[in-house]
């Protein structure tokens, strides 16, 4: 699509991704603008409330207690930081330290691995909304599938395959201890969760934000109906970030838990910055296989807020949408 202009998009974006070297290759190149894809529109508030920060929870707490502080936290904020979680510093540290290597592995090298395809459990791009969304982001990802199917082993660059694989037997132990909880927090036993496969669909996505202007992560938080504002998220070392998401606040908890909108600005300092996140999802994904509202948080006080659906429904309609748009859950509302 070309503008009155003359400004092709489709070329551009056509000829970023061809050069297989991200937004990584576009810094290297030394850039010193934004190129305009992916410049994005002033689509929400951008005043962050300087006043309130998100809730963070040590799990080293009698277990009552962290169960409470969980369930407030997944109610009414959908995103909290945890601590004393189990995963040693030194453990982080060396994942972080991995896959920045792997981002700033020479262009040459980098390029032999990137591609849009998740055969073999594994891509590595920049933007998997490149071509839908409405600007791109200015990051790269390398992502890895672990589970209910493993990626090849084969498949992950060497510079970071060690640090991947045992950073998920970490997280996975943190997931078990949190699903526990959060289930708890919604008067269900601690290994409900569980029982649905919940732990077994594992999406490990490693990003990249090489520097750039204004950075900060920072969520959305819902006040009265029609009020919104951005809350920053100040990491604190050690310290991991839960996010609810969409798929628990519709499958799990009935809108008793919560998920907000959340964004990562650009990064204006000197060094990149690095995020793992891991997405659970149930790894039961046949097409008998539905997921909804729990029966024991369905009632005739409070019926069933979502329809029933499968995971690759579920998939599908998340990669069909622009990831900047919160309409996800819309999909599926009752």
């Amino acid at each position: 699509m070309a503008t009155a202009e003359g400004y092709d998009r489709l070329a551009v974006l056509k000829e970023f991704d061809e050069s297989k070297t991200g937004v990584r290759g576009l810094v290297e190149s030394g850039v010193t603008t934004i190129p305009p894809i992916f410049r994005h529109p002033d689509l929400h508030p951008s005043d962050a409330s300087p006043d309130l920060s998100i809730p963070t929870i040590d799990l080293s707490l009698p277990r009552p207690l962290a169960v409470d502080l969980i369930r407030a936290a997944s109610r009414d904020w959908g995103f909290f930081q945890i601590t004393n979680h189990g995963v040693p510093l030194p453990v982080l540290d060396r994942t972080i330290s991995a896959v920045r290597s792997f981002h700033e592995l020479p262009p040459a090298e980098r390029s032999k691995h990137y591609s849009r395809s998740t055969d073999g459990g594994v891509s590595y791009s920049s933007n998997v909304d490149l071509y839908r969304s409405s600007a791109a982001s200015w990051r790269d990802t390398i992502q890895v599938m672990m589970g209910p199917a493993r990626a090849e082993p084969d498949r992950i660059p060497a510079v970071c395959r060690a640090e991947l694989v045992a950073w998920d037997e970490h997280v996975t132990g943190v997931g078990r201890a949190l699903m526990g909880m959060m289930a708890e927090g919604l008067g269900l036993g601690p290994g409900r969760l569980e029982e649905m496969t919940c732990l077994e669909g594992r999406t490990m996505v490693c990003h990249y934000y090489p520097p750039c202007p204004e950075p900060d992560l920072t969520v959305k938080r819902k006040g009265e109906p029609g009020e919104a504002y951005w809350v920053d998220v100040k990491p604190l070392p050690g310290a991991l970030v839960i996010n609810v998401g969409d798929l628990l606040q519709q499958m799990i908890s009935n809108d008793e838990y919560n998920s907000v909108e959340h964004r990562v600005v650009a990064n204006s300092h000197q060094e990149a910055r690095v995020s793992i996140g891991v997405f659970f999802n149930p790894g039961k994904r046949g097409e008998s296989d539905f997921y909804g509202p729990l029966q024991e948080l369905v009632s005739p006080e409070k019926p069933a807020c979502y329809r029933n659906f499968t995971i690759s429904e579920f998939m599908g309609t998340f990669f069909s949408k622009q990831l900047a748009s919160k309409s996800l859950i819309d999909h599926f509302k009752l």
